[in-house]
């Protein structure tokens, strides 16, 4: 079992920093979280993403990369996916793409996926417009745009509490228990705080991205010129170091269940920790990406169109009333419950324009 496995690496080594207990839990070969074969996403999984529930989401953001296209000036256009999920994003941008013929003839779909089980599946229904990498690296050079949406909550994170110091948690094993203790935090976690301006009370516990620092750089190096989408739920510095979030934001999902306890469970649930978009802005901005606008999920839908997509999908021939109610079911999930949850970053690079349908409202 991979308990067993962590707990022997402590044994081994020591105590682990949270973020190797974490990496480990979701990623360890075939027996992570993400590295496993049971069905993680939908009514057999563990969570919903938006891409599961309607085509409407995937046709939406189709929406927006066709005129990202135009603004650049159209030709070809690379759209780069991280962590592709079941593939279903992917399928509902294309198929949008593909009643849109000039654009649909001009773009290449690469997906960045590290679940061997993943990209097994997405191969089996998505077309030869899609290439799979295990690295943005194999790419080369892009021009287009690079997405990803729920990725970041999933990067292994440090977890830190202030006391006289700032303090590093760390994981041990001793009477048959996963234990926590603290040790001085190293220069990169202060550096993190002191770059974005926190300053945490005595006490504050909270959680240190530096992988979604490193993403962020890797993404800027590689874009020549074009956007970035960034779709995950969090919040800027100002809110997400907040007192109402003294205790962290780590949350762990298992069968649509929620928990806040990493240690049970492990390799069978889901662990993520909520996006810290200030970070991203300040590393993407360090590095030439040009923040043009950061809105709820809500917002940018309903600045697409959604609604009016909602009705386009109606079928001929089925009833008003089911019709009416599946709407609504949809409208309250993607508007109202993620939609103010979740948040749509834009980045771009090259001296383009920032007038996005998406960010009008």
């Amino acid at each position: 079992m991979l308990s067993d496995i962590i707990i022997q690496k402590i044994r081994q080594e020591g105590p682990v920093p949270f973020r190797d207990f974490m990496e480990m839990a979701l990623y360890y070969p075939e027996s992570g979280y993400y590295t496993s074969l049971p069905e993680k996403i939908g009514s057999a999984g563990d969570f919903y993403t938006s891409s599961n529930l309607t085509a409407a989401f995937g046709a939406m953001i189709g929406r927006q990369l066709e005129q990202m296209w135009s603004l650049m000036g159209k030709g070809p256009f690379a759209i780069v996916e991280y962590g592709a999920g079941t593939g279903q994003f992917c399928q509902d941008i294309l198929n949008y793409c593909r009643h849109h013929a000039d654009f649909y003839d001009e773009l290449h779909y690469h997906i960045i996926e590290k679940s061997p089980s993943l990209q097994e599946k997405q191969k089996r229904h998505l077309p030869d417009k899609v290439s799979w990498h295990a690295s943005l690296s194999e790419i080369g050079p892009v021009t287009g745009c690079v997405l990803s949406n729920e990725l970041i909550d999933n990067f292994s994170i440090h977890q830190v509490v202030m006391e006289e110091e700032l303090m590093e948690v760390y994981v041990d094993h001793s009477n048959n228990d996963f234990k926590e203790l603290l040790a001085p935090a190293g220069q990169a976690l202060k550096d993190y705080l002191t770059a974005l301006k926190v300053d945490l009370p005595k006490g504050f516990r909270t959680e240190v991205n530096l992988e979604a620092i490193e993403w962020i750089k890797e993404i800027a190096a590689s874009l020549q010129r074009g956007y970035v989408i960034t779709i995950d739920y969090g919040y800027p510095s100002a809110a997400l170091y907040s007192g109402s979030r003294s205790n962290g934001t780590l949350v762990c999902y298992n069968n649509h269940s929620i928990n806040d306890n990493p240690y049970r469970h492990i390799g069978r649930q889901d662990i993520t920790s909520h996006v810290n978009f200030s970070a991203l802005c300040h590393w993407g901005l360090m590095n030439g990406l040009v923040c043009c606008g950061l809105r709820n999920q809500a917002q940018f839908l309903l600045a697409l169109g959604i609604k009016n997509y909602f009705r386009e999908m109606d079928e001929p021939g089925r009833d008003v009333v089911e019709m009416a109610k599946r709407e609504a079911q949809l409208t309250h999930l993607l508007l109202i419950d993620m939609g103010m949850k979740y948040k749509v970053l834009i980045q771009s690079k090259g001296r383009l324009s920032k007038d996005l349908m998406g960010l009008t409202l």
